[in-house]
């Protein structure tokens, strides 16, 4: 059975971090490219942030420079490393994996960039 557990959400300051994680479990990790999403209230789910088997990354443009995503295949753990948070950072944070044939979500894990 494929599981993908997120974890690391929270409230947050506006200029303040967090680091996500996703964990996952019944599949082979190493494979898989690996993605984070999120989505706020009353918007489409978007692509935060991805991460190949090779280890590529690429960021959409309202993050870059303040977000990083890595992972590491012997935990099989990714991350989401997130710096200088803003107000419209604020959503539900859901990490995908995907491979030919294999498309997995986990449940999501809520960030709230408020004073």
């Amino acid at each position: 059975q494929v599981q993908l557990v997120e974890s690391g959400g929270g409230l947050v300051q506006p200029g303040g971090s967090l680091r996500l994680s996703c964990a996952a479990s019944g599949i082979v990790f190493r494979f898989y490219a690996l993605a984070w999403y999120r989505q706020a209230l009353g918007k489409q789910r978007e692509l935060v942030a991805l991460i190949t088997d090779g280890g590529t990354t690429d960021y959409a443009d309202s993050v870059k420079g303040r977000f990083t995503v890595s992972r590491d295949n012997a935990q099989k753990t990714m991350y989401l490393q997130m710096n200088s948070l803003k107000p419209e950072d604020t959503a539900v944070y859901y990490c995908n994996a995907r491979l030919m044939g294999g498309d997995y979500w986990g449940q999501g894990t809520q960030v709230t960039v408020s004073s």
